[in-house]
């Protein structure tokens, strides 16, 4: 493994390269985390996804969000486009390298990273492929409501009423984030009255409400509408982070547009008993055949990419 950093702008980002010993050039992908302070590991999410892929021949960078690590800057003050951006930057590194394939440089996003990666693929038209792993169809705003719900549902001795008027909390704060309401504002709105959501929203400051008001209405459905290469959507069924079944429904129809690429196909593969992360037994190992599908997939569609 080999310490890299690379520039995109002003942001020195820092992250980790790993080559497969054998013969070159190889094929790669660009690894990019999910929200908040994400490293370059994920925490402890993606060194067994990496190594799995480069025992199977393939070069894996991943790298430092914002403000993570090694990397300089600020995620608070990152908008999708810049995230997106910071990933395009590393698909460039990787695709500069000597042992690498430079037309065999896929990307690779979990959670909000599948929101980064979609939009870096409008950025430019030289993406081969694209892996979202736990990346929702829908905006932050309904992802965030329906995690919400989720953790209030199996939250003991909270009625579905208490949900309810949560939920309803969390709807009138979405609503003042479109106004671009101040912090005092929305937190006065989940107070009054207090309901199952005040704790909750208790964990927010100033600056991370600035970030979510500004990130919330982000759809990533038009960017799949653009898609010019083909996209493996990976799910786990048990996943009460993100709405699995309306992400599966809205990346289905934006591939079913008639105006989308016909290089742009998508394929979906959930995995029964895995949570956000494709994880089951209680999160302590990824889900049976996810590595191997997910290796297959990146194999057979670089396979027939150009230097």
């Amino acid at each position: 493994m080999e310490d890299v950093t690379f520039t995109n702008a002003e942001v020195v980002l820092a992250g980790s390269l790993t080559l497969p010993d054998r013969g070159a050039p190889l094929p790669g992908v660009v690894m990019v985390g999910g929200s908040g302070p994400s490293d370059r590991d994920n925490d402890t999410h993606f060194p067994a996804i990496r190594r799995h892929l480069v025992d199977a021949g393939i070069a894996v960078l991943s790298y430092d969000k914002r403000g993570v690590g090694g990397s300089s800057g600020d995620w608070l003050d990152a908008s999708i486009d810049d995230l997106a951006s910071d990933a395009a930057a590393a698909l460039d590194l990787l695709r500069a390298r000597p042992e690498v394939r430079s037309g065999a440089v896929g990307l690779f996003g979990h959670s909000e990273g599948g929101w980064v990666v979609l939009r870096t693929t409008t950025l430019r038209d030289d993406v081969p492929w694209v892996v979202t792993n736990g990346g929702p169809g829908t905006t932050p705003a309904a992802q965030d409501r329906y995690e919400l719900s989720t953790t209030l549902r199996r939250t003991k001795g909270i009625t579905d009423d208490e949900v309810d008027a949560a939920l309803a909390a969390y709807d009138r704060v979405i609503e003042a984030g479109r106004r671009d309401a101040d912090f005092a504002e929305a937190i006065g709105i989940t107070q009054s009255p207090p309901t199952a959501f005040t704790e909750h929203a208790a964990q927010v400051d100033e600056r991370l409400w600035r970030f979510l008001k500004r990130k919330q209405d982000h759809d990533p459905i038009p960017d799949a509408l653009r898609l010019r290469c083909p996209h493996l959507a990976i799910f786990g069924a048990d996943d009460e982070v993100v709405p699995v079944a309306d992400s599966i429904r809205l990346f289905t129809a934006a591939a079913c547009h008639r105006h989308r690429d016909s290089r742009a196909t998508l394929t979906v593969e959930v995995f029964p008993g895995a949570d956000h992360r494709v994880r089951t037994d209680g999160g302590t190992r990824l889900a049976p055949g996810y590595l191997d599908t997910l290796t297959r997939w990146i194999i057979g569609r670089t396979d027939d990419q150009g230097t």
